[in-house]
């Protein structure tokens, strides 16, 4: 998981290194960052990036605390001093020689604008909370790969972000231009402020970049939030796959907030031992909890996907505790094996490994190592239109990632498949909607907005537990029955034809072309990858089983029982029959009563107005000559 903080302050570097270099504590006045890193036994922050040669920096080069003022809090080169001191005695001004050693548009100009200048943002990795556990009482090896795999992951997703994503800006941003050269500062945590197991990574990611003409300019910044999903799902998915391949383990879906999308967490990981682990995420989530609920009190629905993010981190702010005093890695795993040993026993302790590994052999015996790309284009374009309804590139490629890591639980990937898969969704069942104005650049392929023409589902009300209200499905679980509703229908397209292909022989039916509807299940696919050791004279209705028993040997279990995608299951589950019956019995109960109070108020102002009526009534009776006009009668 990914999240991104802003670095804005000319000071804000300092608390980065007096805190985050110091792995989250306060690092004693007046000591240096590397002696107060040596003596706290906390690894030192290390430079990584492709940008990192025109600095004159190396890759891996440790990260000293004059190099963070420079860059991160005055933008100024990291070896600034050298660069003026020379410019100096060569007889240059010293105003000339400063301006000399900074990146881009000077701070001073944009603070003299009444701008807060931008310097960084800090991207923090981190693995799912079993990796954690994992990687916090497994043995020496265990936390090696984990390490090892985090390592790569955040390796991938900082290239991506070179290669994919990263632009510079100039002219207010009429002006852009690649930038596949980042700058990073990379500093490793051990643990969260609580002491508890937490493994992550700050990168912080200066914003400035050189073009190829050699002159520095502010990133676009804009476009990397708007990627950060993207990105995420890269290395949750990269690191999950290392870590499952190299131990033998694979996920299984775990439900954090109903409705909501679950998280793939490591198979055979115990519940309490995650809890154990996530003191400040419980902390969290009790609060989070309580606003959530003012929310849908206020709005009369659940929050969307941005007021989720906002309301989890004000929850995050308010429950955040003071520093604590870094320690060494040693320390810290001998204090949490004794803590996890005094709350679960040795047996439960000692046999984690085995568990996983016991669990991850039974799931990847009945799921294979392959993926069918034609109904992944399908769940991917569908979900996302139904959660989103006008989207981008980068929102269907994260689609595509999550499902990978749905559909193979921890097994290994075709290198490109996320990228294959998301441009079948676009090219087959979504529809352009950016149109290109004449006389103006043409727009990039991710500036590019899609929709689709699929029937999004109806809505329905889930039945309540432990006491609740029913609730109303959300985007999500309409997405799931959405998507899955397009996957019968493509499986019942193959198995049309099968009454006249199955009478065909063998070899015919292994000849003949695909039928209509399968021409994306061809092997010719550059990254398709279908079933190993198939017979190629299966019929298409034998491959559609194969097909549809594979989809749901991968389909996680809630999907398969119905719990949140079947809305036929909550109706007529008898749990929930009687639990419906009983709350329309109660509003039938409350409609009877308001009626009979109606009734009762009604028939006392008629009783009311009774007499009034009747003596008005009197009062204006005509006499019998009244109204008459003289001589009526002649």
């Amino acid at each position: 998981m990914i999240s991104v903080a802003k670095v804005q302050r000319r000071n804000a570097w300092r608390y980065y290194v007096r805190g985050v270099a110091f792995g989250d504590g306060h690092r004693p006045v007046g000591q240096s960052l590397k002696d107060a890193q040596e003596m706290a036994g906390l690894p030192p922050g290390v430079w990584r990036g492709r940008g990192l040669p025109a600095l004159g920096l190396t890759d891996g080069q440790v990260v000293t605390e004059r190099q963070m003022k420079l860059l991160f809090g005055e933008g100024r080169h990291p070896d600034a001093d050298r660069m003026e001191r020379e410019l100096l005695d060569d007889g240059v001004d010293p105003a000339t020689a400063r301006r000399a050693t900074v990146l881009g548009q000077p701070i001073e100009e944009i603070e003299h604008r009444k701008q807060t200048p931008l310097l960084a943002l800090d991207f923090v990795f981190r693995p799912q909370a079993s990796l954690v556990v994992l990687w916090a009482l497994g043995d020496d090896r265990t936390r090696r790969v984990i390490e090892q795999a985090h390592e790569r992951a955040v390796a991938t997703t900082l290239r991506w972000l070179e290669d994919e994503v990263a632009q510079t800006r100039w002219a207010s941003g009429r002006g852009r231009a690649k930038a596949p050269a980042l700058v990073v500062a990379v500093f490793r945590h051990y643990d969260n402020r609580n002491g508890f197991p937490l493994l992550h990574e700050h990168c912080l990611i200066a914003n400035r970049a050189q073009r190829p003409d050699g002159s520095w300019y502010a990133l676009d910044t804009a476009r990397l939030y708007k990627n950060i999903v993207a990105a995420d799902t890269l290395y949750t998915l990269t690191m999950t796959t290392e870590v499952c391949e190299e131990l033998g383990l694979a996920t299984v879906p775990r439900e954090v907030t109903p409705g909501l999308r679950p998280v793939m967490e490591i198979a055979g990981v115990d519940q309490e031992l995650i809890d154990w682990s996530s003191t400040r995420r419980r902390r969290i989530e009790d609060v989070l909890k309580g606003v959530t609920d003012d929310y849908v009190k206020k709005h009369g629905r659940l929050p969307g996907e941005r007021a989720r993010h906002g309301l989890a981190w004000w929850a995050a702010q308010k429950t955040r505790p003071e520093k604590k005093s870094p320690r060494p890695l040693d320390q810290l795993l001998a204090w949490w094996r004794v803590s996890a040993l005094l709350k679960f026993g040795q047996r439960m302790v000692d046999g984690l490994l085995q568990r996983c590994q016991a669990a991850g052999a039974a799931i990847r015996a009945r799921v294979g190592p392959w993926v069918d790309t034609a109904l992944a284009a399908v769940d991917v374009a569908a979900v996302v239109f139904t959660v989103r309804g006008v989207f981008y590139r980068r929102h269907v490629l994260a689609e595509a990632r999550r499902h990978l890591l749905e559909t193979l639980r921890g097994r290994a990937y075709v290198p490109g498949i996320d990228s294959y898969i998301a441009d079948r969704a676009l090219e087959r069942y979504s529809r352009q909607l950016t149109v290109p104005q004449k006389g103006r650049r043409a727009p990039a392929a991710d500036q590019l907005s899609y929709t689709a023409e699929f029937t999004s589902p109806s809505r329905w009300w889930i039945a309540g537990t432990d006491g609740k209200l029913p609730r109303e499905s959300t985007r999500y679980e309409r997405a799931k029955v959405a998507s899955l509703a397009l996957q019968n229908a493509i499986r019942t397209a193959l198995t049309e034809p099968a009454a006249r292909e199955e009478k065909a022989p063998a070899a015919t039916a292994s000849a003949a072309p695909p039928p209509i509807g399968d021409h994306e299940h061809d092997q010719a696919a550059p990254h398709g990858v279908d079933h190993p050791g198939r017979a190629a004279a299966q019929t298409p209705a034998q491959r559609a089983a194969a097909i549809q028993a594979h989809q749901q040997a991968a389909m996680p279990q809630e999907y398969l029982e119905g719990r949140t995608t079947d809305p036929a299951t909550w109706i007529t589950s008898p749990q929930n029959l009687a639990h419906l019956a009983a709350l329309t019995r109660a509003a039938e109960a409350r409609g009877r009563t308001v009626e009979e109070q109606a009734d009762q108020t009604k028939r006392a102002h008629q009783a009311k107005q009774a007499p009034a009526a009747d003596t008005q009534q009197q009062h204006h009776t005509a006499q019998p000559d009244q109204g008459r006009r003289p001589g009526s009668d002649l």
